[in-house]
């Protein structure tokens, strides 16, 4: 599964965007550079009933932003992303590939 499929079914789970379940991050005062994963982990789980790798999807992106290693990207392994920014704003709102060009070409 790659890292956007994990968030993307987070959101399916909780009904929520990994936006928004950062932005509760913030308000609890769990992105903190002290704040441990198992912390996060916890909350998640309790409040969500998020498993631990939807929920650690969570705590890279609550602790490191929305940036991953290209190591996978454009790759044809099982955890393979099409890019190394992951969309937390909602499945709904993701841009799609850029259309083809139609008609007269310069």
């Amino acid at each position: 599964m790659s890292f956007q499929a994990y968030l993307d079914a987070v959101e399916e789970k909780t009904g929520l965007t990994p936006r928004r379940l950062v932005d509760q991050a913030r308000e609890r005062g769990l992105d903190s550079p002290t704040t441990k994963a198992g912390e996060i982990v916890t909350w998640l789980k309790e409040d969500y009933g998020l498993g631990r790798g939807h929920a650690m999807a969570l705590v890279h992106v609550i602790r490191n932003g929305t940036a991953i290693s290209d190591k996978h990207v454009g790759s044809g392994g099982t955890h393979r992303d099409a890019s190394a920014e992951l969309w937390i704003d909602g499945k709904a709102t993701r841009p799609g590939p850029a259309a083809p060009l139609r008609g007269r070409h310069a």
